[in-house]
């Protein structure tokens, strides 16, 4: 496995591959990586000729109050979790090295982002948007994965590719779960014992939401209302809990088709988020 840090390297460095018609496989990732980022590495290990994993904390996405700063960055040990999965090439950038100038141009995906987490982090998928085109640009992968958990940041990059006809496959990946079915993040590091112990009644409230769905309730306000009563019965704050289109991630009042159910729940001064496609 080889790490390098600017463009011009791993440009070079891909350059042989590209000539030699292997398929090129990027996850992109802000490291701290975890057992969801291993199951998107192993998924393009199985897929690709060549993996290409990018760890980057992308300062754009982050609002002023959010935890940049604090985000975790233990980058030896992201390399090494590299390594164990079979990576070929780890691109670390810092932020000059991908934003060397004030950024002046940027990616944005309307409608897709302006609900659900777009509602209560301005400007987060413009950030996330920008910084993965700009990955895309520079890898020129022919296969990107991306986990479910995230299914807003998914739906954004889906069709940002679609819209500007970027020459990459998107490849979804499931959402990976403890035992108790808390959804894997970077963030759950912050979560001290008893608010794990609390935390999977995100899930428990999505599976309520989701069983009620599947017995054939088609009014969201119903399913809503009762999801919300597990949580309302946690020491939790929910910032949002809606039934959405999958496509466009915008609410609907009915279910008459897939639909995804999506949750962002405060822990203590941690922000989890989580969804189920039914």
């Amino acid at each position: 496995m080889r790490a390098v840090q600017t463009v011009k390297e791993i440009r070079e460095a891909l350059k042989p591959v590209r000539s030699s018609g292997q398929v090129i496989g990027l996850v992109p990732t802000m490291g701290a990586l975890h057992a969801g980022h291993e199951k998107l590495i192993q998924t393009a290990r199985k897929e690709c000729g060549v993996v290409v994993v990018s760890i980057f904390v992308n300062p754009l996405q982050f609002g002023p109050k959010e935890d940049y700063a604090r985000y975790p960055r233990p980058l030896e040990a992201d390399l090494e979790v590299c390594r164990r999965n079979g990576v070929d090439l780890v691109f670390a950038p810092s932020a000059d090295e991908m934003y060397p100038l004030p950024q002046l141009a940027f990616t944005e995906v309307t409608r897709v982002s302006e609900g659900l987490c777009g509602a209560f982090r301005p400007g987060h998928f413009r950030g996330v948007a920008t910084v993965v085109l700009k990955l895309f640009n520079i890898v020129q992968p022919d296969r990107a994965y991306f986990g479910e958990k995230d299914m807003q940041q998914l739906a954004v990059i889906r069709r940002m590719v679609a819209d500007l006809n970027v020459p990459v496959e998107i490849v979804p990946v499931a959402t990976v779960r403890e035992a108790d079915g808390l959804a894997v993040s970077s963030r759950n590091q912050y979560l001290d014992a008893e608010q794990r112990r609390i935390a999977p009644v995100v899930f428990r409230a999505l599976r309520e939401a989701e069983r009620l769905i599947r017995a054939g309730e088609k009014d969201v306000a119903k399913v809503r209302q009762s999801a919300m009563q597990i949580l309302n019965e946690a020491p939790v704050r929910a910032e949002y809990f809606e039934v959405v289109n999958p496509e466009d991630m915008q609410p609907v009042a009915a279910v008459t088709g897939s639909v995804r159910i999506a949750a962002a729940v405060w822990v203590g001064t941690t922000r989890l988020i989580d969804n189920v496609l039914v």
